[in-house]
């Protein structure tokens, strides 16, 4: 059985809803593994308004178990994680079986000179064809926000130094799109990142996921987070193209047709004027927004 230390090197996290099935098979597991490498931890599994019985299986098995009234969603299981974790390093991982806890380590031996080791699935992980076409698509997306490679935005599994998790908690959404939200907010605020390939194996239950209600959530968050963590990357390219269309469209009525320049032109041209300076505003807040995770890191 699992026994809580006081002051852990390492807490993990485990957001849990309805994984009666599989939660006690992860927690001895994860339990295993850093016996075995000798690392004091607390397992913690945050219950998110589950209707069967995944809290007192999870407590059964030694975990510390912190409940919420109602479902309010993964997100906000991470981050009822974070506030109360007690490590130095903060590991979060599915409830549903589909993360091997023995790459655990493997994450850990990055925490150091890197403030977030996130798990990067392969192609040999178990995953459905649609996720993958989606998954590449968020990565090109995200690798242009931040101007590096990302392997895996909306992987589960990651370990990440606990004062830089706790600097972004505010920051995070209450739905699925918080492993995407910290990725960039790490990114973005100057920390260091990297990457360990994992496979992953087919996950135990139903999928909280649904694709045609959470498909268009998903577009808006890739909206949202490009908005959010590097506005210009966002504005500029819009601003750039409103200009050449109002352009060239005013340069084509004039040389082609013999007509007047006309006022669409000159409304596109001064529009785009008008989505420059949004951009640049929106930069300027998105800095105030990283300055201050930086004042809650501090604690000042």
């Amino acid at each position: 059985m699992h026994v809580t230390d006081p002051e852990p090197q390492l807490s993990v996290i485990l957001p849990a809803y309805n994984e009666v099935e599989i939660i006690g098979k992860v927690i001895q597991q994860i339990s295993a593994v850093l016996s075995e490498h000798e690392i004091s931890n607390e397992i913690l599994v945050i219950d998110d308004g589950s209707t069967d019985q995944t809290a007192a299986q999870a407590e059964s098995f030694g975990a510390k178990v912190l409940r919420h009234p109602y479902n309010i969603g993964n997100g906000a299981a991470i981050k009822t994680g974070i506030r109360n974790a007690h490590g130095k390093v903060l590991v979060m991982l599915d409830a549903d079986g589909q993360h091997k806890p023995e790459d655990i380590p493997r994450l850990l031996e990055m925490i150091g000179p890197y403030d977030m080791a996130v798990g990067a699935r392969t192609r040999a992980s178990d995953t459905a064809a649609h996720r993958d076409l989606a998954n590449s698509i968020y990565n090109g997306l995200a690798s242009y926000v931040c101007g590096r490679k990302i392997e895996d935005l909306t992987s589960g599994f990651r370990a990440i130094k606990t004062p830089v998790a706790q600097g972004f908690v505010y920051l995070l959404p209450n739905k699925f799109s918080y492993p995407t939200t910290i990725t960039l907010a790490t990114v973005r605020s100057g920390r260091a990142l990297t990457y360990v390939p994992i496979t992953t194996r087919k996950r135990v239950g139903k999928s909280k996921i649904r694709l045609l209600r959470d498909g268009s959530r998903f577009l808006l968050i890739i909206l949202r987070i490009a908005t959010f963590y590097a506005p210009l990357k966002v504005f500029i390219p819009a601003s750039f193209l409103m200009f050449f269309l109002g352009f060239g469209y005013g340069l084509f009525k004039v040389l082609a047709l013999g007509l007047p320049y006309g006022p669409t032109s000159a409304m596109l041209m001064t529009l785009s004027v008008v989505v420059f300076l949004i951009g640049l505003v929106s930069e300027q807040v998105a800095q105030l927004r990283f300055d201050r995770s930086e004042i809650f890191e501090n604690g000042e």
